[in-house]
């Protein structure tokens, strides 16, 4: 790698030294660097498993990072002009992300093997000495008996499966055990329905439909194709080590108290659930449960939540901006120019990124890769972050054929480009690059449009929930754009928006107020009021569907200025008087609307019981005065009607003379 050391110097700080080979001839160097306490970031992750080892013999208290500058950086066509991104990528590794929170999964070797014939069998009798295996056949036919059950063999179809590795629950049709009269073929017995069975692994190897959405995400369920031999090896294989204790990432952090899906049981926000390729979202009341046993750390429901009620902790949404505003604040430092961040994953974008790096030209000296757990983790705080902090571009890279749905990420850079166009960034400058090939990868980043990159860089930290990161950084957003437009129209979905009122419809009865879960709408204890702040709504609609007058709409958008002006008076009246004793207490239009509704129309309020209407003008003191002191009886009701029988209805004919048949 050819690169300016100077430059790297002078925008990383502290002490720089390079060598040529730190894991062979120059390994006294580094040891000697590895004794020292203090933090030490290390631009190799090829020899990071020596480094370590090497790290325990010098015995220092280091606190060691590895940061990969060769695939990314030095191995480029542009690598002589990498300097800037090298420092910038440098400079990002060292920035501290939080720990990662595990959940344990312990499977027992129960395992259920479902097939439809000798290979389901024999599958189970591989198995059988480290597992302990059931074998489930579906629709088998002519199936030799076995000269001895070492497992049981059962027929059966399953119509429903839920669970994850160590509680599996499958529900099984025309279930049949085996009849011991079986002669030259297999036979079963009588079958029934819903016989239920548990285990801690299912092999599927019937061919049929996946039992679970997104199987291949499901832990502890293993579907491989049976025409295929070496995927079926591979999974009995990998069936084999499922037994212990296996620890997951925790992927997303989920607050309750913080839901908007539903209120009162109208259902409001459902964006988590519509995205989640695993099922591991579901109803739970007011809000949602997320299963951490189950779901498989997309983050597509952490990018869609408008409210920060799940949030995304692999890592968390500011911890993610702050190594962001190290990487971009650096390469500026060092004059690095017209930077493009690239998301990538590690499973994808990462071998992608070292094969351009290694048969091609290599990233483009102002491409600054960021690897992420999964790109779908990536929310409009990253976009607008980055932007802020002088990107002039940001891309996400994804599977030409992705894995699960991308709708939930589209929908994010749709609305981010359109910010970003609104605010004088320049055209198209986010977008997903989906693709498997290397070359194709740098030929679509090569023609991105590049963007305006700010003259007034912002240089917040973030630090805090998601929903208050969001707030900060389209605030900031805001403040560093070549072209502030104060209000961008969004489309439906958007976590940003206002609500329009019909003011003259609106009878301050404040059920939006007492179903919004942000505190977006809210109200005064001394004045029939009802006020708004945008900042604070996140567009879940639970305003509009609780509103009994249907007056209320929510609008998709972004005003800056609404948020800079905090709340706002949508309605407001003096309150309704008592005209016993003067008090306030209700909103005049409340109680003019209840007295249209039941004055001269309702029993209790018309002809001799006019003067009844009163009552409802009253404080509730007042009122219970009045109905004591005039000997009000709700149950004084004119008589109903007889209820009239068919043997009624007959005679009544009769007497009119009608004719009866």
């Amino acid at each position: 790698m050819d690169f300016d050391l100077k430059v790297i110097s002078k925008a990383c700080g502290g002490k720089v030294i390079s060598g040529s080979q730190f894991c062979g001839a120059e390994s006294s160097r580094i040891a000697a660097a590895l004794a020292l306490p203090g933090p030490i970031t290390i631009a190799c992750t090829a020899q990071a498993p020596l480094f370590r080892e090497m790290a325990e013999d010098a015995g220092g208290n280091a606190d060691i990072t590895y940061v990969n500058i060769r695939e990314t950086a030095g191995w480029s066509s542009e690598g002589a002009q990498a300097a800037p991104k090298i420092a910038a990528l440098i400079a990002a590794a060292a920035e501290i992300m939080p720990p990662i929170m595990l959940t344990s999964l312990v499977s027992e070797g129960v395992a259920l093997i479902y097939g439809r014939d000798e290979s389901a069998i024999e599958a189970a009798r591989r198995l059988s000495d480290r597992l302990d295996v059931t074998v489930l056949l579906t629709q088998p036919r002519d199936l030799t008996p076995p000269r001895e059950y070492d497992f049981p063999i059962l027929r059966g179809t399953i119509r429903n499966a839920k669970g994850r590795l160590g509680a599996f629950e499958v529900i099984v049709d025309d279930y049949a055990s085996p009849l011991p009269s079986s002669r030259a073929s297999l036979r079963f017995g009588a079958p029934r329905n819903g016989a239920v069975s548990n285990c801690d692994v299912v092999l599927d190897l019937s061919g049929g439909q996946p039992l679970f959405p997104a199987h291949e995400l499901r832990p502890g369920y293993l579907r491989p194709d049976p025409k295929d031999p070496v995927a079926v090896e591979r999974a009995i294989a990998d069936a084999g080590q499922l037994i212990g204790t296996f620890d997951k990432p925790r992927y997303v952090d989920f607050t309750a108290s913080l839901c908007a899906h539903s209120r009162s049981k109208v259902t409001g926000c459902t964006r988590c659930l519509d995205l989640c390729p695993t099922g591991a979202i579901t109803p739970n009341g007011d809000h949602v449960a997320i299963d951490a046993e189950i779901c498989a750390g997309c983050g597509a429901c952490a990018a869609a939540c408008p409210t920060g009620a799940a949030a995304y902790a692999l890592p968390p949404a500011d911890a993610l901006l702050r190594r962001l505003r190290a990487l971009l604040q650096t390469y500026a430092k060092a004059d690095g120019q017209n930077p493009i961040v690239l998301f990538h994953d590690g499973d994808h974008g990462e071998p992608l990124i070292d094969a351009l790096a290694r048969f091609g030209d290599g990233l483009p000296a102002n491409v600054l890769p960021v690897r992420v757990n999964e790109v779908t983790q990536i929310g409009p705080e990253a976009f607008a972050a980055a932007f802020a902090y002088g990107a002039a571009g940001v891309h996400l890279l994804a599977h030409a054929k992705p894995k699960h749905d991308m709708s939930g990420s589209h929908n994010i850079v749709s609305a981010s480009a359109r910010i970003a166009e609104a605010l004088g960034f320049g055209a198209g400058i986010a977008s997903i690059i989906e693709s498997d090939d290397p070359d194709a990868l740098l030929e679509q980043l090569r023609a991105a449009p590049q963007g305006v990159a700010t003259t007034k860089p912002a240089s917040f930290i973030a630090r805090g929930a998601k929903r208050s990161v969001l707030e900060t950084t389209f605030r900031e957003l805001h403040h560093a754009a070549p072209n502030p437009a104060s209000v961008i129209a969004l489309d439906k979905g958007a976590p940003f928006g206002g609500v329009t009122l019909d003011v003259d419809g609106c009878t301050l009865c404040h059920a939006c107020v007492n179903a919004c879960p942000t505190g977006a709408l809210g109200d005064n204890p001394d004045v029939p009021m009802l006020r708004f702040s945008e900042s604070l709504c996140v567009q879940c609609g639970l305003c509009q569907s609780t509103c009994p007058e249907k007056v209320i709409r929510i609008e998709p958008r972004l005003d800056f200025d609404a948020w800079a002006s905090g709340h706002k008076v949508l309605k407001e009246e003096e309150p309704y008087p008592c005209i016993a004793c003067n008090k306030p207490f209700g909103s005049r239009s409340a109680v003019e609307r209840i007295v249209g509704k039941l004055q001269d129309k309702h029993w209790m309020f018309s002809g001799a019981n006019a003067k009844r209407i009163d009552v409802v003008r009253m404080c509730d003191t007042c009122r219970v005065s009045a109905v004591v002191n005039e000997g009000f009886d709700p149950h004084a009701a004119p008589a109903r009607p007889p209820v009239m029988t068919t043997e009624d209805y007959l005679k009544a004919r009769e007497a009119k003379g009608d004719d009866v048949i």
